[in-house]
């Protein structure tokens, strides 16, 4: 786990959905994002592993929460590296708000 300490990773959290952000820190059941954005929907991918790969394909059909500077995700089921292209993919996408 230590390894990916600040590298950008997709979570899979128990309750509260998606996230794609930079792993600052674990401790225990918790984890900590650095520029954390949480996908509402994603489309163009099947799964949070193809998240982690090739990110959202389908860049104008998610929706992904402006980043927050950071959070603390507690109770987590998966956490995945992402590739170059999955963190280039979903950087792409545009910020889904309520304000504008």
């Amino acid at each position: 786990m230590n390894d990916l300490i600040g590298k950008h990773v997709i979570v899979r959290s128990n309750l509260a959905g998606v996230f794609f952000g930079v792993l600052s820190a674990k401790d225990g059941e918790e984890l900590t994002l650095k520029n954390a954005r949480k996908f509402y929907y994603f489309s163009g991918a099947n799964t949070v592993e193809d998240l982690a790969v090739y990110g959202a394909q389908n860049p104008d059909d998610c929706k992904l929460t402006v980043p927050v500077e950071t959070i603390v995700i507690s109770k987590f089921e998966q956490i995945l590296p992402c590739s170059k292209q999955s963190i280039n993919q979903n950087n792409s996408i545009e910020v889904w708000t309520a304000k504008r």
